[in-house]
């Protein structure tokens, strides 16, 4: 049975979007809050990796504070994002190792296209990621 799609408001996606392109050569990351269950706001986590143009790894002070500040706001915890400058929206060996929240959806942006951003989504299952469709929508 096919996974449900995710819904992403447009501005939820254009934060994220628009944070990969200003940042072309650097893996971008952040979290992405829901209010009831729908969501609501991006949280920019600074990239702490050795090589961030092929790698991510969150600041984990950046992540704590994002985390705490989205709780503050009574939200919870709907996707986590990064980008792929020079590779497809496709996660890596990597990205699946580090994959630990089976409740939220990772959604990963692709520079590595012809003038055109891809993002695509995964939900972790066992050790694996499979696609979910996205639906980017008006608010």
């Amino acid at each position: 049975m096919p996974a449900t799609p995710a819904r992403i408001p447009r501005t939820i996606a254009t934060r994220i979007l628009t944070q990969a392109q200003r940042n072309p050569e650097t893996e971008v990351c952040g979290l992405v809050g829901a209010c009831a269950g729908i969501p609501c706001q991006v949280y920019p986590v600074a990239n702490a990796a050795g090589e961030p143009a092929r790698f991510f790894r969150m600041d984990p002070a950046g992540q704590i504070d994002a985390m705490r500040r989205l709780r503050e706001a009574g939200q919870t915890l709907y996707a986590i994002y990064h980008s792929h400058p020079h590779a497809p929206a496709e996660p890596s060996a990597e990205d699946l190792r580090q994959a630990a929240y089976p409740e939220a959806l990772y959604l990963i942006v692709s520079l590595n296209t012809k003038g055109v951003l891809e993002m695509r989504g995964f939900r972790l299952a066992g050790d694996a990621m499979v696609p979910v469709e996205l639906v980017v929508g008006d608010d």
